[in-house]
């Protein structure tokens, strides 16, 4: 593929922590099966103590999968000059290092397109050579498929959270004025980084954040690469798994379950020698929805953790901030001490 433009390597490296190496205190990351019956209450259980899993049996069509990354894959390796015709990023088209408007980079390029089928992508098609139009029907496929895939893991969720109605999160993506977006990002191989690789360094791909929507749906080429934060302040690397899809809490669906199910901060780092693609759906709600604990979940005395927002006020939020920082914070209540 095509290698990103040349600043300073030195301000992608990445100030690292201890990793988690004890085999005895690593934990697996939590794999479910959805079409077992008894996925909700793992589902659950990997919400409440990860914010992060992966499925299997997912019934999104492999067609879909490999069609998309070979899009991804034909896109990425254009030359620049022809990428930037889909850019900049504002905040849709195509993005190069650096990551949102504060000051966040990575050594990443990347594609952001609205994750409605009937979006207009006029902007992008020119770049995408003689018929443009597959590229569009390719990623409402892929999208619709994850999408259904995303609302049925939310209403296994409600399910074992005896919540009715039981689409009380999924309706928020199903909305036609839901606010999701779709990634595709790709990390590029970094040689001149090897040296610096084999002393231990790490190179930023995507920096340290959690996702402030309801559920965020990746899906990656075998490259590994994505990091998870544990509760202990370590970074554990997930294995990449190209078969499997991973899901993220967001910080959305952690304010409605007033705090059980948590978002999990994540990262990518990039890697010297191999490519890293990776497509994500975020799936979020409509602008105006107000956001807070649902009634049913405050129980007894159990106050509400958070202040009501609506996504537009969380999302205006979020965008002002720099990656790593507690988006949350803002909104969180104050105790009593």
């Amino acid at each position: 593929m095509v290698a990103l433009t040349k600043p300073p390597i030195e301000q992608f490296f990445m100030k690292t922590s201890k990793p988690n190496t004890d085999p005895l205190i690593i934990p697996a990351i939590p794999l479910i099966d959805l079409s077992k019956p008894e996925s909700k209450h793992h589902l659950v259980k990997a919400c409440q103590e990860f914010g992060f899993f992966k499925v299997v049996n997912h019934g999104v069509p492999t067609k879909f999968i490999n069609k998309l990354e070979s899009e991804a894959v034909k896109f990425f390796s254009s030359p620049l000059s022809v990428k930037e015709k889909a850019g900049p990023a504002n905040p849709f088209g195509y993005g190069n290092k650096s990551i949102g408007r504060n000051g966040d980079v990575g050594w990443v390029e990347y594609l952001l397109l609205n994750a409605k089928p009937e979006s207009d992508y006029q902007r992008f098609l020119s770049v995408f050579g003689e018929n443009p139009e597959f590229f569009q029907v390719v990623v409402n496929d892929y999208v619709t498929a994850v999408k259904k895939m995303a609302c049925e893991i939310l209403e296994l969720l409600a399910d074992e959270m005896k919540l009715q109605p039981r689409n009380v999160f999924s309706k928020l993506l199903m909305d036609e004025q839901s606010d999701s977006v779709f990634r595709v990002n790709h990390y590029p191989p970094c040689p001149e980084f090897q040296e610096s690789e084999r002393n231990g360094r790490k190179l930023v791909g995507f920096g340290e954040h959690t996702d402030p929507q309801i559920i965020s749906v990746l899906r990656s080429n075998n490259t590994s690469g994505l990091e998870i934060s544990l509760r202990d302040g370590s970074w554990m690397s997930v294995p990449a798994d190209s078969d499997s899809f991973f899901i993220n809490v967001g910080d959305s669906l952690q304010v409605m379950t007033n705090g059980r199910f948590k978002s999990v901060k994540h990262r990518v780092v990039a890697n010297s020698t191999k490519s890293r693609v990776s497509m994500i759906y975020f799936g979020g709600p409509p602008l105006s929805e107000k956001i807070a604990p649902l009634p049913s979940l405050i129980q007894g005395k159990e106050d509400s953790l958070y202040k009501e927002f609506t996504w537009f006020e969380y999302k205006k939020s979020a965008f002002n901030t720099r990656l790593s920082d507690n988006r949350l914070g803002l909104f969180e209540k104050l105790t009593a001490s």
